[in-house]
């Protein structure tokens, strides 16, 4: 009966094994949906095409070489002896654990993505997206997960603090370095200060949603690879308690520092815990996650403040704060809080003795273990990711013209007009050869056309009547309330326009991820209106009405003469145009 149950375990855990692996493959669209939610609309595809082929790439990569090189049979105990038993040991091959490496291998390359966003040759992405699927990644994680030197000297990274989001973070840092920041980030002012300019991302409710993505995922990401039920509920409860704590100290430094609590900034500070805690997910209590998490979330704006004002390095997304400098963290943090715990899942040193954290009454030998990986796996990624960008600039270049970022990715890397096709998009380019084609479409052959009556000579002609146009500027909120007094006194044709502007307000001061933004340009609305029939002293009076606050931002009317106005159908013009046709 013992016997029996075991067995069942066993089968549990290989089933939880694979659904972890696909939970981890699930983080790929949390990780393209950050991304895309934290940039400008008209990179939107290329963002999504980069995640794609992350995984596509990487999975080629991986069969080719990668897998070999990870856990294959140890080599002097730094690289695995490459073969192809996929291919000639199909019958024993081990699948699942081929999946699993292969899963978390697409995640380690799919973190460059964001701090690369933006201005970044696809073909120089793909490139690069190769070389660390086949060697940096599975290289370094051989010595710590497939018997390579760092295993056997006791050090600890359990799910990926160091072998992962480090390894990611610090070739994203690389990364954006050598390509250089996106045009107007960075300007120099007249007295030689360095000017930071914010872009903020054009949809927050996606890049919302790629966090809570990931972090379902990273429920498979530190658990997958528990061996019992006691196991994987204790990583479950770590895996909770350090991003929520992250984010609530998150939220309150900015709320304090900047004013208001910072909505992107708390997104990057969840993932910033879930990084942090991946280390020690598995030999960690509560009162560790807390702590963990506590710093975090600190640490997460520091890293965004460090590389916009010290280093002065591009990273849009926040990839380098979130995965590099909590990928530290969190690989040191088993040395302070690893915990005693059952003799089956203790940390061991080279004698096989258990060893624990530092504020578990352990000393410094662990933390010292942690600390020889972490460097020997960052001078590991530096050199060869450094070489590997430097030769694609050197080939085949790696930034995108000027002229090809400020369009935008999506049309001149991949031939989309828009990835919103059928939505308005601030800034985005519509070609007109599209706009042609929509109207040529809908056009209405002119014997097919309304039947009219065209007046020529009428007796309103254009000198006769009076017409006025009226500009006016509103505040947004107004708008409605404006809509119904125009209504009201007759008008009937409107033409409303989002507008940015300022006026005696001159704008205000506001935070975006810790930077400044001179708001000059306030968001307004515009309504025009064409009047002759209606007195254009009504149109004031009822405008000025419904606009009145007393308050500065009210906002301006302006009055126009008009020379003529034309009905294209017709070919009515003056005040006969202006005239319905009920």
């Amino acid at each position: 009966m013992d016997k029996t149950i075991e067995v069942i375990n066993e089968q549990l855990f290989a089933v939880w094994f694979l659904i972890g692996a696909a939970l981890v493959f699930w983080m790929q669209a949390g990780f393209a949906m950050v991304e895309a939610g934290f940039t400008r609309a008209k990179n939107t595809g290329n963002i999504i095409m980069k995640n794609l082929m992350d995984f596509c790439i990487g999975t080629v990569m991986f069969i080719l070489i990668g897998f070999g090189l990870l856990l294959g049979e140890d080599l002097v105990g730094f690289i695995g002896k490459p073969g192809f038993d996929i291919f000639t040991n199909y019958a024993e091959f081990d699948f699942s654990n081929f999946v699993f490496n292969l899963v978390f291998c697409a995640t380690t390359a799919t973190i460059v993505s964001g701090a690369m966003a933006e201005r970044t040759k696809f073909l120089s992405y793909c490139i690069y997206s190769a070389i660390i699927s086949a060697l940096i990644y599975p290289i370094e994680a051989h010595w710590i997960w497939g018997g390579g030197w760092l295993s056997q000297i006791g050090f600890h990274d359990f799910a990926g603090s160091c072998a992962i989001h480090m390894v990611g973070g610090i070739s994203a840092l690389i990364g954006a370095k050598i390509l250089g920041p996106r045009i107007g980030k960075f300007t120099k002012t007249a007295d030689g200060k360095i000017k930071i300019g914010a872009f903020p991302g054009h949809n927050l409710a996606i890049g919302a949603l790629g966090v809570f993505i990931l972090w379902l995922g990273w429920y498979g990401f530190n658990g997958a690879a528990a061996s019992s039920v006691e196991q994987l509920a204790s990583i479950f409860v770590t895996t909770t308690i350090a991003p929520a704590i992250a984010t609530i100290v998150c939220m309150i430094f900015t709320w304090v520092k900047y004013g208001y609590p910072d909505v992107s900034m708390c997104l990057n500070a969840s993932l910033a815990g879930l990084v942090a805690i991946t280390a020690s997910c598995d030999v960690t209590d509560a009162a560790g996650a807390i702590v963990i998490g506590a710093v975090a979330g600190l640490l997460v704006v520091f890293g965004v403040w460090l590389l916009d004002y010290k280093l002065h390095i591009d990273d849009p997304v926040g990839a380098v704060a979130v995965h590099c400098m909590n990928g530290i963290w969190g690989t040191l943090a088993v040395g302070l809080f690893a915990t005693p715990t059952a003799p089956e899942y203790a940390i061991t040193d080279k004698a096989g003795d258990t060893i624990v954290g530092l504020f578990y009454g352990g000393g410094l030998e662990l933390l010292k273990l942690q600390l020889i990986g972490f460097l020997s796996v960052a001078v590991w990624t530096t050199v060869t990711i450094t070489i590997t960008f430097l030769i694609i600039k050197k080939v085949i270049g790696i930034r995108v013209t000027a002229e090809e970022e400020i369009t935008g990715l999506d049309a001149t890397e991949h031939g989309l007009e828009t990835a919103y096709a059928g939505f308005l998009t601030y800034g985005d380019r519509i070609g007109g050869a599209a706009l042609a084609m929509a109207e040529d479409t809908d056009a209405v052959p002119v014997d097919d056309a309304i039947p009219v009556q065209v007046v020529e000579n009428s007796g309103n002609t254009v000198s006769d009547v009076k017409i006025s146009k009226l500009s006016i500027i509103c505040r947004q909120s107004k708008f409605e309330e404006l809509k119904n007094a125009l209504n009201s006194v007759g008008v009937t044709g409107i033409t409303v326009t989002q507008v940015l502007g300022c006026g005696a307000q001159k704008g205000q001061s506001k935070y975006y991820r810790g930077v400044e933004m001179d708001m000059n340009l306030l968001p307004k609305v515009k309504v025009e209106v064409i009047v002759s029939k209606v007195p254009v002293s009504d149109v004031v009076k009822a405008a000025k009405k419904a606009l009145y606050t007393g308050k500065i931002g009210d906002g301006k009317i302006f009055v126009y003469d008009v020379e003529n106005v034309i009905r294209v159908r017709t070919g009515e013009q003056g005040f006969d145009a202006l005239q319905s046709e009920n």
